[in-house]
């Protein structure tokens, strides 16, 4: 924890998770990942021991306490992905983001999972709003902390902000409510992009279902759907490529950590 504080007040700001964002430029950010990553490293390690005594993890736990290291542990996690999305657009070896190595599976707790994430929803949902045991900020901020539901994580703590506490939902309510919502999201999002390019809607959601059929990307699908337009060649090439921008984190998303084959030729760009 000493290396980070340093690196911290070395960058002017103080040692906490909520200072984090004020970090300024990607390298900074580079050595905010460094530094935390060594950090929970060695928390991963500590936790593996299961012989210490209460006075050992008192003091543990003062060096650096659990909702600190939860709340640094988001903040790892958006820093993350934020330079994964600059090492994607360059392929500089010599670019010092691009050996960063982010080591996910350190937080990747396997006791925060997706199972576990809708049991918890639906005991939050079933509590009595004056007796407690887990607020709405402690639910988003565990969210927040697993890099097993960084694709998931903006559509629940949307989804979490919804529900009304004190009105008991059941698990399975819970994952069919989360299920609507999520798919309504994706469709309020295409039709912003289609509304944006201007392209008929159902003609932009059977070009993504195409590609998310099999995986993979067919530039003739996307030369089709802007072929209505009668655009010069030079015009339809800006077109699709703003398009593919757009859509490229929805693809991601729905593809759920699969490789789209072909799809790199417009994530490079």
């Amino acid at each position: 924890t000493r290396k980070l504080a340093d690196f911290m007040a070395s960058q002017g700001v103080d040692t906490r998770p909520e200072e984090v964002p004020n970090l300024k430029g990607d390298e900074a950010r580079a050595g905010f990942i460094e530094r935390f990553k060594a950090v929970r490293r060695l928390t991963t390690q500590i936790d593996q021991y299961t012989d210490l005594d209460d006075a050992a993890r008192a003091k543990i736990e003062a060096l650096i306490p659990r909702d600190s290291l939860r709340a640094f542990s988001a903040q790892y996690l958006e820093v993350a992905k934020r330079l994964q999305e600059h090492q994607r657009k360059t392929d500089d070896p010599d670019d010092p983001i691009q050996q960063l190595e982010f080591e996910f599976v350190l937080f990747d707790s396997a006791l925060i999972d997706y199972d576990y994430i809708m049991r918890l929803i639906a005991r939050f949902t079933s509590q009595p709003a004056k007796k407690q045991k887990m607020t709405r900020e402690e639910l988003m901020g565990l969210l927040a902390s697993s890099a097993r539901l960084m694709d998931e994580r903006e559509d629940l703590e949307a989804y979490v902000a919804t529900l009304a506490e004190g009105t008991p939902l059941s698990e399975e309510e819970i994952r069919e409510g989360y299920a609507r919502f999520k798919a309504a999201r994706e469709e309020a999002e295409l039709a912003r992009i289609a509304e944006k390019h201007d392209l008929p809607l159902e003609a932009l959601k059977d070009f993504v279902a195409g590609i998310l059929r099999f995986n993979i990307f067919n530039p003739d699908a996307l030369t089709a759907l802007f072929r209505p337009k009668g655009l010069g060649w030079k015009a339809r090439s800006r077109a699709e490529l703003a398009l593919m921008e757009d859509l490229i984190p929805l693809l991601r998303k729905r593809a759920q950590g699969q490789e789209i084959s072909g799809l790199e030729v417009y994530e490079d760009v």
